[in-house]
């Protein structure tokens, strides 16, 4: 394990494609050459993926999603509270925060996204079926903008590998949970290549699990039910 974390902080501290720091004291990323579907910013040795946009709306809500990604199996197991107060952060066109504010009869589902016109289309579907407890909340390129110690668990589904400031985003992730509360990230598995998704829209265990640790959150499991999906939990403590 030590020695897994030293060579995975020396990718993070020397990739070959880096050309150098970016602004504003962020000495965390560095800047090199872009990828075809990259933007040539790097953290801890991953290059940051394009964003796919609201554009690709019609993607997130494809009536082949739930078979090819069982995406009805990570809602059973997410093990909810009807309580809980929930994000779903990159929520996108809410495909998620739909099913879960139903689970949630006391609790609240807040869904964030940096896009406008995925949190309108979010409105929209919220006044067509008359769903109270779902708040959306804008985010910042650095933000996620969810008040302090409110939360019982953020949902992060194959979004987080297309964060621009990944750590500032993760550090109010952490902020914004109360204690004990949970980050499931679920991301295309990065080890496999039978998983047909370009390299930069997938993650590994390792490199999830070391941007993680440095906001402070602790890996509790990986779960592989899905069948191209890690779902990895962490903790605040």
């Amino acid at each position: 394990m030590f020695i897994t974390t030293l060579i995975s902080l020396a990718l993070f501290l020397a990739p070959t494609q880096i050309l150098g720091n970016t602004k504003n004291n962020e000495s965390y990323y560095q800047i090199g050459e872009a990828s075809r579907d990259g933007i040539g910013k790097f953290y801890m040795g991953r290059e940051i993926s394009q964003v796919m946009g609201h554009l690709g709306a019609g993607w997130l809500e494809r009536p082949k999603r739930e078979r090819e990604e069982r995406t009805d199996l990570l809602l059973k197991q997410l093990t909810l509270k009807a309580t809980d107060y929930v994000v779903d952060l990159g929520a996108g066109t809410g495909y998620f925060s739909f099913p879960i504010a139903v689970q949630l009869t006391a609790g609240k589902v807040l869904a964030v996204d940096i896009e406008p016109e995925m949190l309108r289309l979010i409105e929209q579907r919220k006044s067509a079926e008359g769903i109270e407890n779902i708040d959306t909340i804008l985010a910042s390129e650095r933000s996620p903008n969810i008040p302090n110690a409110s939360v019982d668990m953020v949902l992060l589904v194959d979004a987080y590998h297309e964060f621009s400031h990944p750590r500032e985003v993760m550090a109010g992730v952490v902020k914004g949970l109360k204690p004990g509360g949970r980050v499931v990230l679920v991301e295309y598995r990065g080890e496999d290549n039978r998983v047909p998704i370009k390299r930069l829209h997938k993650m590994t265990q390792q490199q999830a699990k070391l941007e993680m640790s440095v906001v402070g959150l602790q890996w509790l499991r990986t779960d592989d039910y899905l069948p191209q999906q890690h779902v990895m939990i962490f903790s605040k403590q």
